[in-house]
């Protein structure tokens, strides 16, 4: 076994065990449940609204390279620079130039899944750059030293107590602060980062093609603060993120504030299509946008997975996961955790490393029911699951037992071989793991086979 998939069923074993952690995370989930059922009465149609959605990113998918291209086109005429990176060494390498540049000592950094990707906080504290979350969730967990545990809500794990005695640890405030209390802390430290910053760095929800801009959504100002404030304004993003028009934002932005949040609509949502201009009274003296494959374009040349990068990292298939909500986005040990993440860590690394992902999944479709974009989540993990015996990275036991099923399957005469006491043995006690999460399996006597040819007079 590998040592991911090791690690993995020790991290859930100990969680699922966790029975602090399970209230915890169905306290806040519950929460997010009952909000999004309230958002979603703002679609008079929201089967046609998913439909449109995964249209328009099917449409970009077939044609991402030339939308990609307009986007820089559009967007460098403003004066920003499109910088392409094949993989995460490259995207570092390239923040790390443009802060030597700028002589850069501190970053500010809003909420960003695609720079934990690359893991961007641990290179810029190997050069002696301190990055700052500005997102107050982030900040937490940064805090903590510890990655986000959701794609949307990073410190979903805490209790408000939780929270209360990091604060006191490591900020000295009053173990008995109240939440409110604790967010006007946090807001008073991050506002003097965003003065000293030289550099701020935010993801992007949406690259928008023709207007050649970006859109970032939030609910905190901290991403808008953290690219206006400092002189140069850093924005990256994975190659997926494109959409084909401005005006199609009505449409994805009510979609992920309702299956993100449950709300209608984030409360701050920014259009960013370069730095400063000269007309303009704020804003950055520079903007980079820094394009992100990573692993992507395996999904992309397959067929089969392809569907994937329509995700638009709304979080909503983790929320229902019934593996995800018990054994916690920790477990994972990936960026992407929950449904989506099982079934893109596998393509955007190693396939024989992380296909256990794609089976931490009980396929019971409650994924694809909540995707925003109806993305086939389960079908996409079995597919996986196929992928990866068709590679041979399944076990010599595993190809050896499912081969005898087959055999058996197809001639009845050898399941009605043996004892039901042989049977049972051969199961319980030479399949490896098989009790190890089961009852015994304990065979009938005779098969309904059997059973029917003695009520029917032999005949079939």
């Amino acid at each position: 076994m590998k040592e991911t998939a090791a690690r993995f069923l020790a991290r859930s074993a100990v969680k699922t065990a966790d029975r602090e952690h399970r209230r915890t995370i169905n306290f806040n989930i519950g929460k997010y449940s009952a909000a999004v059922i309230q958002g979603k009465q703002q679609f008079e149609d929201l089967s046609s609204a998913r439909e449109k959605a995964k249209n328009l990113k099917w449409r970009v998918m077939e044609k991402l390279d030339q939308y990609l291209e307009i986007f820089e086109k559009n967007i460098s005429a403003r004066g920003a620079r499109v910088i392409w990176a094949e993989n995460a060494e490259q995207a570092l390498n390239e923040v790390g130039k443009i802060c030597a540049a700028k002589n850069c000592k501190t970053i500010v950094k809003s909420k960003s899944m695609v720079t934990e990707e690359i893991h961007l906080n641990d290179y810029l504290a190997e050069k002696g750059i301190e990055s700052v979350e500005t997102d107050l969730g982030e900040y937490i967990q940064q805090l903590d030293g510890e990655p986000p545990y959701h794609i949307v809500t990073p410190a979903m794990h805490k209790s408000k107590e939780d929270v209360s005695r990091l604060f006191a640890q490591k900020l000295g405030t009053d173990p008995n602060a109240t939440p409110e209390q604790l967010t006007l802390i946090a807001r008073s430290i991050l506002r003097e980062k965003y003065v000293q910053a030289e550099i701020g760095i935010t993801g992007v929800n949406f690259i928008i093609a023709d207007a050649g801009a970006v859109a970032i959504t939030e609910n905190e100002g901290n991403a808008r603060l953290s690219s206006a404030w400092p002189k140069t304004h850093i924005a990256i993003a994975g190659i997926e993120k494109v959409i084909p028009s401005l005006a199609d934002l009505s449409l994805f932005l009510p979609l992920l504030a309702t299956f993100g949040t449950g709300q209608r609509i984030t409360v701050y949502n920014s259009i960013l299509s370069g730095p400063r201009q000269e007309n303009e009274p704020d804003g950055p003296e520079e903007m980079y946008v820094i394009l992100l494959d990573n692993g992507r374009t395996n999904l992309l040349a397959d067929e089969r997975v392809r569907e994937s990068l329509y995700c638009i990292r709304c979080g909503a298939c983790l929320n229902v996961c019934p593996v995800y909500k018990n054994v916690g986005g920790h477990t994972y040990a990936t960026t992407y955790s929950g449904p989506i993440g099982s079934v893109i860590t596998p393509h955007m690394k190693q396939m024989d490393e992380w296909k256990h992902l794609s089976y931490a999944s009980s396929l019971c479709g409650a994924c694809t029911e909540t995707c925003p974009v109806n993305i086939n989540i389960h079908k996409l993990l079995l597919e996986n699951r196929n992928e990866s015996v068709d590679k041979g990275l399944s076990s010599f036991g595993e190809r050896i037992a499912w081969k005898a099923w087959k055999q058996a399957m197809l001639h009845r005469g050898l399941m009605n071989t043996g004892t039901a006491k042989m049977k049972n043995w051969v199961v319980n006690s030479m399949v490896k793991g098989w009790k190890e999460h089961r009852s015994e399996l304990d065979f009938p006597k005779r098969s309904f086979n059997q059973l029917w040819k003695e009520q029917h007079n032999g005949n079939k």
